[in-house]
């Protein structure tokens, strides 16, 4: 676990690369906001493609290949964004970069979840914060490099450190799960699955659409922090700091909600976890100095940490084993399309009204959706029966 946490931490720099790095590419390119946030946009397609395609990959060559593979085509294509001529070269190597990184997100988190019964909730949760802390390390690693504006710099060093670091570790991690802890994962599985009324494939369905609202809401403080911080003249390296404490309070929320998870079950965390998240993208409107935007930024990261990860808990209990990957992939594809397309919608909204006042209430409504999404879920389960892992 705590070499997929490493492996994480590392890998997922290809995603948050482009946020802290935007205001350099758009001064670079003359382009306008919007057209500086269709690289992350597309960044975040791959990611997506990624989740869905490697998911796949992981149930049937396991972690240890899918990591390697994917680590070496992620490097390639930083290597190549770092030499790009035009945006939309850069745009295109952002593509192949999501979709290496993905490896290190919900295939990474599948494979764990395979290993946990009784304390799945915090395992899962401990690898997901890989993903927020690549977001926390990685900017304030790069500072240098980011207040100089030095962003082809920044994708070499990206690029080196990835494949030094995450080659070795992956080889610890060609183990496969032993059958009889997967047998009895699937007993409890379709015993609650029966218990819903709703097939497997509704299910998913409906916490992929649940995942779109929830994200496409979670991405306008997440993507347009250092864009914002530019605009009200703190400069892009306090932006990077802060996104760096949000995403730092992201990590205490993942593993708070993971042992939340393990008490409550997947679906009510979500709900606790989304619902909290609207009330801070609530407190972001009022907020314009600097202190206040550091408050509402920690209070974001302390709510919205335990909604992800929970979506993989969901997925396993009321999924077989042998489809973890492949199922927790869609899920995270579509939450992974959410933040693609929140960004770009925030971007777009910027430009049309000048501010991103109306990208917040854009989140809001967002957020409204998956909250309905999931209570509909919580309903449909059978009174008296528990949602928990184990």
């Amino acid at each position: 676990m705590i070499v997929c946490l490493l492996i994480t931490t590392i890998g997922n720099v290809g995603i948050w690369a482009i946020v802290v790095l935007m205001p350099a590419v758009q001064a670079e390119f003359g382009v306008g906001r919007a057209e500086a946030s269709v690289p992350f946009m597309v960044t975040m397609f791959g990611f997506a493609a990624g989740n869905f395609t490697l998911g796949r990959v992981i149930d049937r060559y396991g972690a240890g290949a899918t990591i390697i593979g994917a680590t070496l085509l992620t490097c390639a294509a930083t290597a190549a964004a770092a030499t790009s001529p035009t945006i939309l070269l850069l745009t295109t190597a952002q593509f192949v970069i999501g979709f290496g990184t993905a490896a290190g997100f919900g295939p990474m988190m599948a494979d764990v979840s395979q290993w946990f019964l009784r304390r799945r909730g915090v395992a899962v949760a401990i690898v997901a914060c890989g993903s927020y802390l690549a977001g926390a390390v990685w900017p304030m690693a790069l500072t240098g490099q980011i207040g100089a504006g030095a962003w082809r710099e920044a994708y070499l060093t990206i690029a080196a450190v990835v494949v030094v670091v995450n080659i070795p570790l992956a080889f610890l991690l060609f183990r496969r799960v032993p059958p009889e802890a997967r047998v009895q994962a699937d007993r409890e599985a379709s015993t609650r699955s029966q218990a819903t009324g709703l097939s497997p494939t509704l299910i998913t369905a409906l916490l992929a659409l649940a995942g779109l609202g929830c994200c496409i809401a979670m991405a306008m403080p997440q993507i347009h922090m250092v864009s914002l911080c530019v605009d009200l003249g703190f400069g892009a390296v306090v932006g990077g700091q802060l996104l760096a404490v949000m995403l730092v309070a992201g990590v205490f929320s993942r593993m708070f909600f993971g042992l939340v998870a393990d008490r409550l079950g997947g679906t009510r965390t979500i709900l606790i976890s989304s619902g909290l998240q609207g009330i801070a993208l609530l407190l972001y409107l009022p907020a314009g100095g600097l202190v206040s935007l550091y408050v509402v930024s920690i209070i974001f990261g302390l709510a919205q940490g335990g909604i992800v990860p929970s979506y993989t808990l969901v997925v396993r209990e009321y999924m077989p084993s042998r489809e973890a990957g492949r199922r927790i992939g869609f899920v995270m594809m579509a939450t992974i399309t959410g933040m693609a397309v929140g960004g770009w919608m925030s971007g777009w909204i910027y430009d049309l009204t000048g501010g991103y006042t109306l990208a917040f209430v854009n989140g809001i409504v967002w957020n409204v959706l998956n909250l309905l999404i999931i209570g509909l879920l919580i309903a449909r389960a059978r009174p008296g029966r528990p949602l928990v892992a184990a």
